[in-house]
């Protein structure tokens, strides 16, 4: 998680929401990393679990990676689990609960649809102190700003 949260300080000096993903083989090796890049990339889609499922795909020529666990700051929302589930992951492990997005079980529970073709073990707030506390300071820092520009 140590290095997911470095992830999420890259997307955060792009200005990027800081969010940071790591993909790990069976073996404990990292394949991939990602962070946010939606912005950057003009892709709604460039979630950090998203950037790191492709990067990790690309790595080992396959679209399912069996096996590996997915690292991330913050609980998946439904389009990343859903790439999770379809890329059949064997373990997700998130940091910071989301409670505006969150498919683990903070809005939406799409670990427990048993109606799905594939399961996997989710598991949450590993440094959830650290992943939580890095996306309070930025959008502290966000809103300071923008009501300094709105007094301007």
């Amino acid at each position: 998680m140590q290095l997911a949260l470095a992830q999420a300080a890259l997307a955060e000096q792009l200005g990027e929401v800081p969010v940071g993903a790591v993909v790990v083989g069976a073996d404990g090796a990292v394949i991939a990393t990602g962070f946010n890049r939606t912005i950057t990339d003009h892709d709604p889609t460039a979630h950090a679990e998203i950037v790191a499922l492709r990067r990790a795909a690309l790595a080992l020529e396959n679209y399912r990676l069996p096996g590996a666990t997915v690292y991330v700051t913050l609980e998946p929302c439904v389009m990343c689990l859903g790439a999770m589930l379809h890329a059949r992951l064997a373990r997700v492990v998130f940091g910071a609960s989301d409670p505006k997005t969150g498919a683990c079980g903070s809005v939406i529970n799409l670990v427990d649809e048993h109606r799905l073709n594939h399961q996997t073990v989710v598991s949450g707030g590993v440094l959830e102190l650290a992943c939580g506390d890095i996306l309070r300071t930025f959008f502290r820092r966000r809103r300071h700003k923008d009501s300094h520009l709105d007094q301007a």
